[in-house]
């Protein structure tokens, strides 16, 4: 049966950004312990690109997610609740015949290693196979939709929910002239991606984009690769390479100051000869008093594209990373109010001694006229 199409929400005017990806439902307990027991939980949305896509609108950009989800109720949901960020939902696909995904998880960061090697790590149960999600294809997805903004952003997630959920990501990473910005976050999850094969296919994909995204242990337990500069060795196709390393900060590798339209690189090879240099941008992160680590790479992504879009520096990007990385950590959820712009513009402003010295707590995201210098002690800035 043919899908058909709910506009519920449209935002006027040129987008600025596409995210295709599943979001799903997800429910998160209401007290802490095992999934096993967790007397109740209370329902949330989900999903790395509609994360992303929701933090930039709520950043003041014209953001529009597509997706797929079922004509049920927590399809309804969804779409509903991510509009409510002020995301063009226009082109997101109702399956009368799939369901809408959902997931059960406690707090805590997502495994990146192998299962019984990570026991701190978040419990997560994904009940989305079959979903209305895992039928995007190339001959699903409009591509008038999927290239309408300035950038479109992927994520390693979409490309293992199906086989015709990789074909499609493959043509979208696959170089175009007629192409927009391609940005894509490896997000790798240990139970999505099972063997060599598939991590191969993983890699191949990041290379296809423009900008990546990928975790310093991401890189290293999906394809053994240690370090910011072994990863760059790895993936020297895309014009900027983002690679984070948690609290430590992240570091941008960019073959040109500001994005441009694609062009054919030089060359191809695997240890980046005949790319042009890299300049290499390395910026720590600010010190964070921690309520929930989830979501935290997708606000990143959020801020670095939103600084993107606005054309400023590499060190201006990772900066708006950070902070909003951290508005979502000093909250329970996945999403977060982040800082008025021109709060976070003289943020980002500070000088290097005083960004090291910038503690960021919960509620720090309150405008900058409430906390108008943020200085508690000689020591430290610190928010609020």
């Amino acid at each position: 049966m043919t899908a058909t199409v709910t506009a519920t929400a449209t935002v006027p005017g040129p987008v600025d950004i596409v995210c295709l990806g599943e979001s799903m439902v997800t429910f998160v307990p209401t007290a802490p312990g095992r999934l096993a027991d967790v007397p109740s939980f209370v329902r949330g949305i989900g999903g790395a690109e509609s994360n992303v896509a929701c933090g930039l609108a709520a950043s003041g950009h014209r953001a529009k997610w597509v997706g797929r989800v079922g004509a049920d109720g927590f399809g309804e949901h969804l779409v509903a609740a991510i509009a409510s960020y002020g995301v063009d939902t226009s082109a997101v696909q109702r399956d009368p015949d799939r369901p809408t995904g959902i997931y059960f998880r406690t707090a805590g960061e997502r495994a990146t290693g192998t299962a019984g090697e990570e026991p701190d790590r978040a419990e997560v149960v994904y009940y989305r196979a079959g979903s209305a999600a895992s039928a995007m294809s190339p001959s699903t997805m409009r591509y008038e939709d999927l290239w309408s903004g300035r950038i479109l952003h992927l994520s390693g997630i979409t490309a293992a929910l199906s086989a015709d959920c990789l074909s499609l990501v493959r043509a979208l990473t696959t170089r175009s002239p007629s192409r927009p910005l391609v940005s894509f976050d490896v997000n790798y999850r240990v139970n999505l991606w099972q063997d060599a094969a598939d991590l191969r296919v993983l890699l191949d994909l990041a290379r296809g984009a423009d900008i990546v995204f990928v975790g310093e242990d991401e890189a290293e337990a999906a394809w053994g690769v240690r370090g910011a500069a072994a990863i760059r060795e790895a993936l020297p196709e895309p014009e900027v390479l983002v690679v984070k390393r948690g609290a430590r900060g992240a570091v941008a590798y960019a073959r040109c100051a500001a994005p441009v339209p694609y062009r054919t690189p030089s060359a191809s090879n695997a240890d980046g000869a005949g790319f042009p240099p890299d300049t290499v941008t390395d910026e720590p992160a600010p010190r964070v008093d921690v309520v929930a680590p989830v979501g935290a790479g997708d606000a990143f992504a959020a801020g670095f594209l939103s600084a993107t879009l606005r054309g400023l520096s590499a060190h201006q990007r990772l900066r708006y990373g950070h902070l909003m990385a951290a508005a979502t950590l000093t909250v329970a959820g996945d999403l977060a109010v982040p800082p008025a712009r021109a709060y976070a513009d003289r943020l980002v402003a500070l000088d290097a001694r005083d960004w090291g010295r910038l503690r960021l707590g919960p509620g720090w995201t309150a405008t900058a006229e409430q906390h108008p210098q943020g200085r508690q002690d000689p020591q430290e800035v610190r928010i609020p």
